[in-house]
């Protein structure tokens, strides 16, 4: 039935519930990887104390580090499945049994989640890690290649005739199908095995520093001092505070004045600081009509400058892309945050001409942001691709507002590797002085 003909909605007022209903159709029942991951960890360093346990990974979606995962997958090679199978369904956070079987058991744990758990046979290692990594599609797909060579791949193997000829390890099966070995996080089936060379994606760890730190000068939890040695701590050499500014008003956002007394502090701090250097920055906040809402005399005396749309969600298409393309048209506006605003499984990404935006990027030199907050990951891995294969730079952040926030950093690694980005396309991925060197003059 159509509620347009109740009192007072119209036809937007439907599309947007309906809108509503969609989103929440496709995101229900699904977790973030920020939560999956750890969990996961946790259950395989548990595992990992049985003697019996030869090998253990996470497989499936969690694995390619899709910003979504359904369940838990891990598999484990052993020869004495039931001992692992048992020790797993008796851990303490497992609330309910789903199956128990000889090479396989479910189970709900009381984080909320269902983890899998499978056991495979140390000859076939390699050929089920792959398979129950997925995707489907690279599946189908390998076994399509497989197969004009005459050769049959499964879980258990790759064979000719009854022959198995590989399945120890990930790296033989795709040799044997003459095949480069292509990373987990590649494997959706868009393009990976046609390619004759593979991008040397972005290694993980490889971040020197984060150019995305809130502090308690706005809404962060803690002190400049105190983010510094907590990035310190977490193996970066450098970092940018960038709080928000006066137009976001509930975040106590900062006006001129207090940023150039920020900048101050900043400066009096780098004198005590021993392995990590504290820079000057903003995440300046872009207004309806695509101008900034600090000055830029104030601006150019910063080392780093963020923008990014916090209101006004609604606007079509063209009004926010020339929003924001106003925006990275300024002379000081380094680097574009959380370019599309979406929110996974609460807020959709606002509307947007990404080719425009990309195509701005490349002209004004404008850095992309990777958001690793486990809510954003945004930019997508499929707006990542395009971006990269344009030359546009990026740099990943963790867009941290508590100490404990750095080791997000990994899930903007992911993100980044979803989108065949290497390293030297990461400005972040440099020294400081040379970081610094690629932003807008």
């Amino acid at each position: 039935e159509s509620i347009q003909k109740l009192a007072g909605f119209g036809k937007k007022t439907e599309e947007n519930i309906l809108q509503s209903i969609e989103f929440v159709k496709q995101n229900s029942g699904r977790m973030l990887l920020g939560d999956a991951l750890p969990i996961a960890r946790a259950m395989i360093e548990d595992l990992k104390k049985l003697k019996e346990v030869k090998q253990i990974s996470e497989a499936g979606s969690l694995r390619r580090r899709e910003e979504t995962i359904g369940d838990i997958d891990i598999l484990v090679s052993s020869t004495s499945p039931e001992v692992i199978l048992e020790y797993f369904v008796k851990r303490k956070n497992v609330v309910k049994v789903w199956g128990h079987g000889d090479t396989k058991a479910s189970v709900h744990v009381r984080e909320g989640f269902d983890i899998d758990l499978r056991v495979l046979a140390p000859e076939s290692w390699g050929s089920g890690l792959q398979y129950f990594t997925g995707s489907k599609a690279h599946n189908v797909a390998t076994r399509q290649i497989a197969k004009k060579k005459k050769l049959k791949l499964s879980e258990y193997g790759v064979f000719r005739g009854k022959k198995s000829i590989a399945g120890e390890t990930e790296q033989e099966v795709y040799a044997a199908i003459g095949v480069p070995y292509i990373e987990p996080e590649l494997r959706e089936d868009t393009g990976e095995l046609q390619e004759k060379k593979l991008p040397d994606i972005i290694p993980y760890g490889s971040l020197k520093g984060d150019l995305q730190v809130q502090t308690n000068w706005t809404d962060g939890k803690h002190s400049i001092r105190e983010m510094a040695e907590a990035a310190h701590a977490a193996g970066l050499s450098y970092i940018a505070i960038t709080d928000h500014t006066k137009s976001l008003a509930m975040t106590g956002g900062l006006d001129e004045r207090r940023l150039l007394l920020q900048g101050k502090e900043i400066h009096e701090l780098n004198k005590k600081l021993k392995g990590i250097t504290v820079l000057t920055g903003s995440e300046v906040d872009i207004l309806p009509d695509g101008t900034l809402d600090i000055a830029d005399e104030v601006l150019a005396q910063l080392d780093v400058v963020g923008a990014s749309v916090h209101s006004r969600f609604h606007m079509s298409a063209a009004e926010m892309t020339d929003r924001i393309v106003r925006a990275m048209e300024n002379p000081h506006v380094d680097i574009l945050f959380h370019p599309t605003g979406r929110l996974i499984q609460k807020r959709e990404a606002y509307a947007l001409d990404m080719d425009r935006i990309i195509a701005v990027a490349g002209k004004t030199g404008t850095i992309l942001e990777i958001n690793a907050q486990p809510q954003r990951l945004d930019l997508r891995d499929e707006h990542i691709r395009m971006a990269s294969k344009a030359g546009v730079k990026f740099c990943i952040n963790s867009d941290a507002h508590h100490k404990s926030h750095f080791h997000y950093l990994e899930y903007g690694i992911a993100q980044a590797r979803r989108g065949w980005v290497q390293s030297m396309e990461v400005i972040n991925t440099y020294s400081a002085r040379a970081m610094l060197g690629m932003l807008k003059k």
